[in-house]
Parts: C-alpha cells; sequence; structure tokens
C-alpha cells in the first residue's frame, strides 16, 4: 500500500509539473507583443465572420521589407473563455448570442488587460459590428501594446544626460544602445541584434527651414535624406535615403502636446543591397525655435521587423520636451 501510494503520489506530482509548466509557456505565448486570444467556436471562426476577422486584425503591415501581420491572432475554442486564455493582454471573444452587442472591459483577468466581446443574433449582425468597431479594437490593442514596451524599457535605461544636454529632451531609450555618432545637432544610437540592428537618430533643424506652405511629406524626405550622409554601408556613396518605390504613410499627431508628424517607409543604401523600415517623427517645437526630428529604424533580414518597429515606436513616444523655466519634462 506504501509503494503504491508513493508511485501513484510521484505520477501526480509530475502531472501537475507538467501542466504547470505548460501554463507558464501558454501564459508567455498569448502575452507575446502584439498578440491577440481570439476565442471563438471553429464553426464561425472558419466561415465570414473568421475571414472578416483575418482581413482586419492580420491584414499586412505597412512599410515593412516583407509582409507581417497586424496581430498574431491565436484562435481558441469558446470553452476555453474561463481558462488561461483569458490572462492575455488582448483578448477577443466573438459568439452568436439573444443580443446584438460590442463592449470593452478593461483589466478583467489580469493587468493590463483589453478584453472585447463581440455578439449577435446573426452572422450578419457580427460582421457589421466588427467592421464598425475594427478601428477602436486595433487602436485599443496597439495602446496597450506600446504600454507594455514603454515599461519593459524602463526596467533598465540608457543614461540620458548626454541627450538631455544635447536636445533638452528625456527619452526612455533601453541600456542595449550603443551612441554611435553624435555631432552638435545629431545623434545615432544603436543596438546590435542577432543578424542585424536596430537604430535611433535623432536631431533638429532651424524652426525657420519649415515651410509650412510647402508639402510636408516631400520637406520629411528631404530632411531625413540629408542626414543620409552620417549613415553609409561599407563601400563609398552607399549613403541612408527614403526608397521612392512607395509613397510614405503620413499622418499629422500630437507627440507631447506639440503639433508633429508621423511618416512611415522604408530606406535603403545607394548603390548597396541593405534596405529597412523607418519610421520618422518631426516635432515643431516653439519652445528651442526648431524642428526636432526623431527617427527609429532597423535592418533585420532574417528577423521579423514588426515587433522591432513597434518597440522603436514606444521608444520614440516617450519623448518629452525639458521647459527652460524650471529644466524638468513638461507634464
Amino acid at each position: 500500500m506504501n509503494k503504491s501510494f508513493c508511485i501513484a503520489f510521484l505520477v501526480a506530482l509530475l502531472c501537475a509539473s507538467c501542466l504547470q509548466k505548460n501554463d507558464k509557456l501558454n501564459s508567455r505565448e498569448v502575452n507575446k507583443i502584439n498578440t491577440v486570444s481570439l476565442i471563438i467556436d471553429d464553426q464561425l471562426w472558419y466561415g465570414e465572420i473568421g475571414d472578416t476577422l483575418r482581413n482586419k486584425l492580420a491584414s499586412p503591415v505597412f512599410g515593412l521589407t516583407k509582409e507581417e501581420p497586424l496581430f498574431t491572432i491565436n484562435q481558441y475554442s469558446i470553452k476555453l473563455l474561463e481558462g488561461f486564455m483569458t490572462k492575455g493582454r488582448n483578448v477577443i471573444v466573438v459568439k452568436k448570442g439573444d443580443h446584438t452587442q460590442f463592449e470593452l472591459t478593461k483589466n478583467q483577468y489580469a493587468k493590463p488587460q483589453n478584453v472585447f466581446r463581440i455578439s449577435g443574433k446573426s452572422i450578419a449582425n457580427i460582421i457589421q459590428l466588427i467592421e464598425l468597431n475594427a478601428p477602436a479594437i486595433i487602436q485599443q490593442i496597439r495602446k496597450t501594446e506600446i504600454e507594455e514596451c514603454q515599461k519593459n524599457n524602463a526596467k533598465s535605461l540608457l543614461n540620458p544626460t548626454l541627450i538631455r544636454n544635447k536636445f533638452h529632451i528625456q527619452l526612455d531609450v533601453p541600456s542595449g544602445f550603443k551612441y554611435v555618432l553624435h555631432k552638435s545637432n545629431f545623434m545615432w544610437l544603436k543596438k546590435e541584434l542577432v543578424g542585424g540592428n536596430v537604430s535611433l537618430l535623432l536631431y533638429q533643424i532651424p524652426l525657420h527651414s519649415w515651410n509650412k506652405e510647402k508639402d510636408k511629406v516631400s520637406q520629411i524626405v528631404q530632411i531625413r535624406d540629408s542626414i543620409g550622409k552620417y549613415i553609409q554601408g561599407k563601400e563609398q556613396e552607399t549613403q541612408m535615403v527614403t526608397d521612392d518605390a512607395y509613397a510614405p504613410y503620413f499622418q499629422a499627431i500630437a507627440l507631447d502636446g506639440k503639433n508633429a508628424y508621423e511618416t512611415r517607409g522604408t530606406w535603403e543604401l545607394q548603390n548597396d543591397f541593405m534596405m529597412g523600415p523607418f519610421i520618422n517623427y518631426v516635432i515643431l517645437d516653439e519652445t528651442y525655435n526648431r524642428v526636432l526630428v526623431l527617427e527609429g529604424f532597423c535592418y533585420a533580414p532574417s528577423n521579423e521587423e514588426r515587433d522591432l518597429m513597434l518597440n522603436l515606436e514606444a521608444i520614440l513616444k516617450s519623448v518629452q520636451v525639458v521647459s527652460k523655466d524650471n529644466s524638468v519634462p513638461n507634464e
């Protein structure tokens, strides 16, 4: 009896250990950056509803050199709703029900967390809700993922003194970045990766050189190409320029409470084979009478670019211009 009991106890302990290990593994999987846990029955997932969700949530990310989906979707049966999948940061529950409704609940099972619930009496109702609310869902998920990146970056930051003194800004740059080059109005930081690297560029030009009447995209391309002389390949005449094969994505935004412009596209080295995506922020900063430019770009031929670019975006969006009066960042 004692021997049998010991064997049974050891087997139970081993099984529990395996289950615990799998739970941890699954928990890590659903909490990867840009990952969505989609709770939906197979019958709906492999039909029109699933097609609509994939078209919205897994559409190609603009500005990358290879096709990657906006989000990585992990689909699970509705029966798992009360299980570990609810620990994910971004959960979407889709089902047929007695009511047609869309709702967002934050931090219900974990923190941070978005739980989107979409239900409808018919397939047409559900598809209509997805079409109507997809932009808001995408915006909220991206906001949460950027905040998660910023939280992780803040655990180990590069000494901010040099950046602060040169550009009068606070920028949360992770300690993995190293200074490659810095001049009076220009700075280049790089982080080496396995099979590539990511870079940050910080530079400024006088505010009067910005022409409000001129086309903004062409000005931004002209400005960023002008500093490409600092970013070169191993051979001569291989400076970085904006790839003109595709028109850059452009939008006006607010950054640190100031008028700014976001531009996304791809870069290339002239007379060379290297290329990759970039994200560029131009801030019209009247405090210091300048155009402040913050840019992130990557070269990752053997890696996925989507998550690298999201983290660069998170770094750049942490910018705060230091006040002249008290030398502390604006709130």
